[in-house]
């Protein structure tokens, strides 16, 4: 019953941070009628809200009186590093595409046009600043293991990098280097602006374009940045790239991949196992690869050395020399 019900909990964590309730309680506010003043909403409503996100462990009933949990706490308060609450609302948006997953496994893909392989799509204006936080504490986690802050003068290459926050976090800790974004002209305008309002925006630069046919350069950069594209790729996309992408690499150079990896056998982890639906709705190609498949395609575009990393989110680091 919990998971044949699994949307109610899409919609009670999308409409609590459409309404900040998180953010309200953050605040101060500890009964449903102080929630309600403060998000406008009915008294009946943040009642009803409050139950159902008790129900999923996301607010704790205390002396009479409702706190955050510290998951939402960090991940569910507007203004937080990785606050997660505009992923939360765009997830509303995206419950009634599941009503066509059942002719889409009977296709073999999505049956009307794929989101995620056009330019000027409309939904990346909310689609790449909502996803944006999932990446904060991965891309925190790659510069420790690259030891990036203390780098030096490196350049850095992100090939789709969408919000850019990669970009961003790296060319916070070191005040040295400088980073290229490859993306399409929409998406490197959100980009610019995200950048700027970290205070890095004069050490990023854009190429508009599309990562299957603009060049990535010649042995110019010391670090290559591929996350969360590889999903959207099929095997023979996802060698091409990567084999670009080396010869991107000065010697020495690594790549970073960051993606939802599932194991050699497909027996998990679970996320990546989902998220392998949501692929198959929306992308012509795309699917969640397993270790082995980034192996054999980083060997076949002539990287040496791979390493695989748990994060804090469900994907994992790929680190490739």
């Amino acid at each position: 019953m919990r998971l044949i019900n699994g949307y109610w909990a899409t919609g009670i964590v999308g409409a609590a941070a459409t309404h900040a309730l998180f953010t309200h309680l953050e605040a101060g506010a500890t009964t449903a009628d102080e929630v309600a003043k403060l998000a406008e909403i009915s008294p009946r409503g943040a009642q009803t809200l409050l139950d159902g996100l008790v129900s999923l462990g996301l607010v704790e009933l205390r002396d009479g009186g409702y706190r955050n949990s510290p998951e939402a706490s960090a991940f569910l308060v507007r203004g937080r590093p990785a606050d997660l609450s505009a992923f939360a609302r765009l997830k509303l948006d995206h419950m009634g595409g599941m009503v066509d997953l059942p002719e889409v496994v009977r296709a073999g893909g999505p049956v009307a046009d794929p989101t995620t392989e056009v330019a000027d799509n409309p939904h990346w204006a909310e689609v790449v600043p909502a996803i944006a936080a999932q990446s904060v504490p991965v891309a925190e986690l790659a510069a420790e293991e690259l030891g990036l802050a203390k780098a030096g003068p490196v350049s850095i290459l992100d090939v789709g990098g969408g919000s850019g926050i990669y970009s961003a976090i790296w060319l916070g800790l070191n005040p040295e280097a400088r980073a290229t974004q490859l993306d399409w002209a929409p998406i490197n305008a959100l980009a610019r602006r995200l950048v700027a309002e970290r205070g890095v925006g004069d050490r990023f630069r854009c190429v508009d374009g599309d990562l299957h046919t603009t060049h990535f350069g010649t042995a110019v950069h010391d670090v290559a940045v591929y996350s969360h594209i590889a999903h959207q790729e099929g095997p023979e996309e996802n060698i091409a790239i990567l084999t670009r992408l080396r010869r991107a690499l000065r010697p020495g150079g690594t790549l970073v991949i960051c993606d939802y990896v599932v194991e050699d056998d497909r027996s998990g982890p679970p996320f990546p196992l989902v998220f392998a639906s949501e692929m198959l709705l929306k992308s012509g190609r795309g699917g969640t690869w397993r270790r082995a498949d980034y192996r054999a395609w980083l060997a076949e575009a002539g990287f040496d050395e791979v390493t695989f990393r748990p994060t804090p989110s469900p994907a994992t680091l790929v680190l490739a020399r």
